[in-house]
């Protein structure tokens, strides 16, 4: 480089960094660590008693992007968080803190939580008595990680705002989904269905955010597909295929940072999947690999039929679906040109679900009170339940309803709203020890600029999705929104009420069609809802804020998970202790393993932190190259003596193709609760010897030195 080119360099440096553009809005981004009880809670979301947590794949976090005008200050916040769903008492106690903080500036009406739907997070956090039985009840810890990560996330987005843009993009990801429920879809107008590539919505939407430097700050992509690519035999705490996407994008961003520590915050937010699964070799016969029934999804000689791949295990189909995401969302994202511009606005109410007049031509007909049909109990392909009930159940049987009406009879009335749904368990009328499930649930649209946000309480099925994003665009434009205006929906926001089929797809009654709550014109009343709301935002017209949603305080739940009695090590060891040491060298692509004389995870859930660190040596120091976030490692926790409280903890670490050869070992921490009659914990950690990754002398453990007994040496 000749002494005139060194001026113009530093020129074009100081031009790309510290020159600013003209920015359309004040921007925030922030993520936080919200993973609950990593062991011997239930995973929410297969409803399998028996799926309990036995240590972390990858922690669970809350992403939180915030957007507010430059010139009134009006602003939304939307977070999308590693969880099956947002509870209705999760949002309430999000709400209570944050208005604490910011003395009302966040409230229920400008804040909107979407969960991604991964089915391997803690369960228990739910008011309503349906969505904690498989949890033993209420599960305040679960609860109480997931409130503090959304305030945290919140509260760094809110610290890290600036002025910036924001642009939008779209694009169709093929290969990652199916219809879970084809049989049910095509019950849906030919003349509607002709309309659509596809059966599953394929279109992925990207929001981009930048400062006034052009400097990435976050991202937003939305797509319809289940998380649900572990299966129920999982018990390792995961964020699943959209988890390991947000990963591998945050990655990209932020150079060498771990997971959750860097800037950049990359969000893969649910839509509408509730007939999306991400299974793509679709679902067989269990025992014999036969093809199920296409009506009912049964198998003959009482197998189960379920959906796997496109892996060869759950763990790397969640690797190739996630992967897909990422992929498709950074290609959106680096060709993003539709610059995002127009108010900030929302509009937010209540709304009792059990009782909506729906107009239907000329007549009125009304929603139901929360009833489930036989064909819930069948489960889906994605989670087969028991196998004595079967899809498009649409008669139910008598010994059943016999059983059924011990718990709670439905009345006459409940059973004609629901029709042709058979309810098996009628719980808009069961009251005892409380509510079931919900009546009273958030509707709510976030505007920014041409670009709205429906965040919507459920599980909408592709068609149902469709219908009500276009009855929003239309009622927008109709309203003055340019014609570039585009619509995404949310998913499982705010409250969770189950799933919402179309009229059409709700006859036949499979899993989907079910488990749509409020019977059979649910959508409809949504659609009205939707349509009201965008109506009231677009003409400054305020909407009343609904009937309060019940609450319950956290001491009347029930609750039977049992606490930490004690934690002891083994006789003869101490916490920590490595009872299963490394290998002396490994390649790469190479499992390190490595076991400690360990205590429950629950003591602590180790949040920020990590319960494990692969840690590389660098000029005479131990640098941390992972922890129990990354994809690479699986912390597995294990309980050997229940009578003694005793366990071990294995790390397990997959070395990276593209690891530094080097030296390197593994370090194990946790908390113990090591007294009986006290509830003090204490710190506990583990070291285990060096080992060597790629090229250089095998390390391994110093022999230790020979000593003498009775005159011999030993």
């Amino acid at each position: 480089m000749s002494a005139m080119q060194i001026p113009i360099v530093i020129f074009v440096w100081v031009l790309a960094n510290f020159s600013s553009v003209s920015t359309n809005y004040i921007v925030g981004t922030g993520m936080a660590d919200a993973t609950g009880p990593a062991a011997e809670v239930n995973l929410m979301g297969y409803a399998k008693i028996e799926q309990k947590a036995s240590g972390i794949h990858m922690r669970l976090f809350s992403r939180a992007f915030i957007v507010a005008e430059k010139s009134n200050n009006r602003r939304v916040v939307f977070v999308s968080l590693d969880s099956q769903s947002i509870s209705q008492i999760l949002k309430s106690r999000v709400v209570q803190r944050l208005k604490a903080l910011y003395r009302g500036l966040y409230d229920e009406k400008n804040v909107c939580m979407s969960g991604t739907h991964t089915h391997s997070g803690p369960g228990g956090y739910f008011q309503y008595l349906l969505y904690d039985i498989t949890s033993l009840g209420f599960v305040k810890q679960s609860l109480d990680a997931l409130v503090n990560g959304v305030v945290m996330s919140i509260q760094r987005a809110h610290n890290n705002m600036r002025p910036g843009n924001i642009y939008v993009n779209e694009g169709n990801l093929l290969h990652s989904s199916i219809n879970r429920s084809p049989t049910a879809y095509l019950r849906n107008p030919a003349t509607e269905r002709r309309r659509y590539g596809h059966n599953t919505d394929k279109k992925m939407t990207v929001l981009k955010f930048v400062d006034s430097r052009n400097k990435p700050m976050g991202m937003i992509s939305w797509l319809a597909v289940h998380c649900t690519s572990m299966d129920s035999s999982n018990t390792l705490i995961s964020g699943d295929n959209k988890g390991y996407a947000s990963q591998l994008f945050e990655a990209s961003m932020n150079g060498n940072a771990l997971p959750g520590k860097g800037r950049f915050v990359a969000a893969f937010a649910q839509s509408n999947e509730g007939d999306v699964s991400p299974n793509t070799a679709k679902p067989r016969c269990k025992k014999t690999g036969q093809q199920c029934n296409k009506y009912t999804s049964a198998c003959p000689n009482k197998d189960q039929c379920i959906a796997k791949g496109p892996g060869k295990d759950i763990f790397e189909s969640t690797k190739i679906i996630g992967h897909n995401q990422f992929r498709k969302a950074m290609d959106l994202f680096n060709s993003a040109r539709h610059l995002l511009s127009g108010p900030v606005n929302f509009r937010h109410q209540f709304v009792d679900m059990s009782k909506v007049a729906v107009k239907i031509g000329s007549r009125t007909v009304t929603t139901c009170k929360p009833a489930l049909g036989y064909s819930f109990a069948a489960g889906a392909t994605d989670g087969p339940g028991e196998i004595s009930f079967k899809q498009g159940d649409t008669s139910g049987n008598k010994l059943m309803n016999f059983l059924r009406n011990f718990l709670g009879k439905p009345s006459s009335q409940q059973n004609r709203c629901h029709a042709p749904k058979p309810i098996l368990v009628n719980t808009g009328e069961m009251t005892f020890p409380y509510l079931w499930q919900p009546t009273i649930v958030d509707t709510q649209i976030l505007r920014l600029g041409d670009f709205a946000i429906i965040a919507v309480p459920g599980e909408f099925t592709t068609m149902a999705g469709r219908r009500v994003r276009e009855a929003v665009r239309a009622k927008l434009v109709k309203n003055g929104l340019p014609s570039t205006t585009r619509t995404v929906m949310a998913g499982l926001a705010n409250t969770y009420s189950g799933y919402v089929t179309t009229f059409e797809e709700y006859q036949v009654q499979r899993y989907e069609g079910a488990s749509t709550l409020y019977g059979p014109y649910t959508l409809k009343a949504y659609i009205q809802k939707f349509v009201e709301l965008s109506d009231a935002m677009t003409k400054g017209r305020s909407v009343p804020s609904g009937p309060i949603p019940p609450t319950i305080p956290t001491n009347k739940l029930i609750s039977l998970l049992t606490g930490i009695v004690l934690d002891r090590p083994p006789f003869f060891k101490k916490f920590g202790q490595v009872l299963n040491q490394p290998s002396a060298k490994y390649s790469r692509g190479s499992l390190v393993s490595a076991k400690f004389v360990s205590a429950n995870p629950r003591n602590n859930l180790m949040t920020g932190g990590s319960f494990l660190t692969v840690e590389r040596k660098v000029s005479g120091n131990w640098k941390v190259v992972a922890t129990d976030a990354n994809w690479s490692t699986k912390y597995i926790w294990k309980r050997t003596n229940l009578l003694l409280g005793e366990s071990t903890s294995t790390v397990q670490w997959r070395i990276p193709s593209n690891q530094p050869s080097g030296v390197y070992r593994i370090r194990h921490f946790g908390y113990a609760k090591k007294n009986i009659f006290s509830k003090k914990i204490s710190a506990i950690s583990g070291t285990t010897c060096q080992f060597r990754v790629g090229f250089g002398r095998a390390e391994g453990c110093p022999k230790k030195k020979k000593t003498w007994f009775w005159g011999r040496r030993k």
